[in-house]
């Protein structure tokens, strides 16, 4: 009896939603859909009652037992109706509150399962996962994160069931087919692979970039397995290069020898590997752990204490790995990910033995030439220890110095460097004090200032900028090199060229950390306005303009060195850097003195270049030539002067200018203002051509914006 209740109520349930449907339907407005609503309700509860005729009394949808005591006035038609309705709200309350319950005890297991994954615990995590189904069997991240353990424990096809399912609780699950992929992958089905990858762009374009690196991946994969099937055939064709590299792999491996027998061993290999099937050879009969993992080898990576005879060595592993990692991504990949790499490579390069410091600098360096090799190095290798032992190659005179800030540069370009490096930041700040602190003089000036012209631009990002800002040492070190490279500016102009671009966008911090710096970098810039170098004369310009409004102080020491004179004479040369930064600092001095506003008049007759800049497509340039002007219209006789010109035509049809930067149209309509203020027969002119209107509705614009 119990299993035919169960089986009674399985029946039920299933045909739940096809009956509140109907219930739905008998109370639509629409006649035409109510009366067919009652009549398919009468032909099932007929079936029904012949059930129940013929079994006996059952739990299903016997009216007896589930329908209530008959009310006056209510037909049989209402009280099936109201029974199946009741029904169907008691069961959905009661599977809700179960679910619930069922939920919490799915996201504890799952919990627990990320925590035992964590560890590399795989199968115990796959056991919470598990049991976590139990009680919820549509949990997509279940089914995810199990077959992500699956994957990790290379049981490709048990991880493919799994995303399976999750695709059936959502057919749109991009990590299902990111470990589907992954999946296929392991099981070398690198078409199926390449079409899950595919998937997840499709479903969501944002991650098109993280999409590519997965299908880059099962191109070198698919690469490294054909170049393996090809590298045994030729082994297994007894081709006389294959069968040696094999066989000095096997004498490499023999324990406890003296150095200088693995050097020669080495040697020979190295040679050897002349093509690609060669280097596969290496990699397929585990030549790096054979390297890495014999003790003497390993004895000789060691920093301090090395003989001639371990040097030696240390050298021509270094040339074997650079050699068997030539065109060879797969190489590449199984060297760097070694896991005795990530510190032994970036310890190498600090050595002080100059071969070893060579020859990882040119491991390294053929390493980054490609974007690969870049995210193998960024992703896996000691990072604070790389770039550590970079900066201190300045301290070299020769070509190390320039070709490790070459290295470096190529590995900042990268997205995932400057990502470690803003989160990363306060370990290596002590390098780049020192790095900073050095004497131009005694280092290799070219890299130096390309070691400068990188921080500047990882500087661009504002997470890192308000680190560097932050930090007093770091910002003093920026000022200490700049007084030492003022000493001899034409020695050091690549110095100072790129600390400018530093010290300007650190100078976009704002408020500014310390007003006693900002004056101090405001002071030297002040005097690089007198030099010859037209780069140096707009990079100190663009400085002045980012520090003149932190201080009054600041702005009066610039009218007296003649920085008025200066800009003027930028704005007449032309070049829409240097007049941005020009006309900014014009607006900002002739905002806060009328002196400046006398000389601008003084040395721009008839405002010819100041009006030329209101004509400008650069918006902000445009913005600040009207601050400017409007400023100068504080000058007494001044605007009477512009009675001639086309001075109002001109601002008002900027008043009125629809663009990106609100300054334009709020600039201009202070300018004229100010000029309508100052000379009246100028208002009378403007309330003719309905200005007033015009500047109404501006104001009331950019107040609603």
């Amino acid at each position: 009896m119990a299993d035919e209740q169960e089986k009674d109520l399985e029946k039920f349930l299933k045909n739940v939603d096809e009956i509140t449907s109907l219930i739905q339907d008998m109370s639509s407005d629409d006649p035409v859909v109510q009366e067919k609503a009652i009549l398919k309700t009468e032909k099932r509860l007929q079936v029904t009652e012949e059930e129940q005729d013929e079994d006996g009394c059952r739990t299903t949808l016997n009216k007896t037992t589930i329908s209530p005591p008959q009310a006056p006035g209510k037909n049989a038609d209402e009280m099936n109706a109201e029974a199946f309705l009741a029904s169907v709200e008691k069961d959905a309350k009661e599977r809700a509150k179960r679910r619930k319950e069922n939920k919490a005890l799915a996201d504890a297991l799952k919990e627990k399962g990320n925590e035992a994954f964590v560890r590399g615990d795989y199968q115990t995590a796959i056991l919470y996962y598990t049991e976590g189904l139990e009680k919820l069997k549509d949990m997509k991240v279940l089914y995810t994160n199990r077959a992500q353990a699956y994957i990790k424990l290379r049981d490709y096809q048990k991880a493919l069931v799994d995303c399976d399912w999750a695709l059936k609780c959502d057919e749109k699950c991009t990590k299902a087919y990111f470990h589907m992929g992954k999946a296929h992958l392991g099981l070398k089905n690198y078409s199926a692979s390449r079409e899950c990858f595919q998937k997840i762009s499709e479903i969501n374009s944002q991650l098109q970039t993280q999409v590519k690196d997965y299908l880059d991946q099962v191109d070198l994969r698919e690469k490294a397995d054909l170049q393996e099937k090809e590298a045994q055939q030729l082994l297994d064709s007894g081709k006389s290069t294959a069968v040696t590299t094999r066989h000095l792999l096997g004498t490499l491996s023999k324990p406890g020898q003296n150095p200088l027998f693995y050097v020669g061993g080495i040697e020979i290999l190295t040679e050897m590997m002349e093509d690609c099937a060669e280097r596969t050879l290496f990699r397929t009969h585990n030549g790096f752990s054979i390297i890495i993992g014999n003790e003497v080898i390993r004895r000789s990576f060691s920093v301090a204490g090395k003989d001639a005879a371990e040097e030696t060595l240390c050298v021509s592993v270094l040339r074997l790995w650079q050699a068997v990692c030539r065109g060879n991504e797969e190489n590449e990949r199984q060297l760097v990910m070694h896991p005795s790499s990530s510190r032994l490579l970036p310890s190498l390069l600090a050595s002080g033995v100059l071969p070893v410091q060579q020859q990882s600098l040119a491991l390294l360096l053929q390493l980054a030439q490609t974007k690969y090799g870049r995210s193998l190095v960024i992703s896996h290798l000691d990072m604070t220890r790389l770039l550590e032992a970079l900066v201190s190659f300045l301290d070299f005179s020769d070509e190390r110095a320039t070709s490790a800030m070459g290295l470096l540069t190529d590995l900042a370009l990268e997205e995932r460097f400057q990502v470690w490096f803003r989160a990363n930041l306060t370990g290596v700040l002590p390098a780049l004090r020192g790095m900073l602190k050095k004497d131009p003089k005694e280092v290799n000036i070219s890299a130096l200032s390309q070691c400068v012209a990188i921080m500047g631009n990882l500087s661009a990002d504002a997470a890192t900028r308000r680190q560097m800002s932050a930090s007093e040492e770091f910002r003093d070190a920026c000022l200490s090199l700049m007084a030492r490279c003022e000493e001899d500016a034409d020695f050091s102009r690549d110095i100072i060229y790129a600390l400018l671009g530093l010290m300007m966008n650190l100078c976009l911090q704002s408020p500014f950390v310390s007003e006693v710096w900002v004056s101090e970098v405001s002071r030297r810039c002040i005097s690089l306005l007198n030099s010859q170098d037209g780069g140096i004369l707009t990079r100190a310009a663009g400085v002045l303009s980012r520090t003149l409004p932190s201080s009054l102080k600041i702005v009066e020491e610039a009218l007296r060195a003649g920085v008025v004179k200066k800009m003027i004479k930028f704005l007449k040369a032309g070049g829409q850097t240097a007049s941005r930064y020009a006309a900014k600092t014009l607006a900002i001095c002739t905002n806060s003195f009328h002196e400046a506003r006398e000389e601008v008049i003084r040395l721009d007759k008839k405002f010819s270049v100041l009006m030329a800049l209101l004509g400008s497509e650069d918006e902000i340039l445009v913005a600040n030539a009207a601050l400017c002007l409007g400023n100068c219209m504080e000058v007494p006789q001044v605007a009477s002067s512009l009675l001639k010109t086309d001075i109002l035509q001109v601002l008002l049809k900027l008043t009125a200018r629809d663009g990106r930067e609100r300054a334009v149209p709020l600039n201009a309509g202070i300018a004229l203002g100010k000029l309508c203020t100052a000379e009246p027969r100028f208002a009378a002119e403007l309330r003719e051509l309905h200005g007033f209107e015009i500047l109404n509705s501006t104001v009331k614009h950019i107040q609603d914006s």
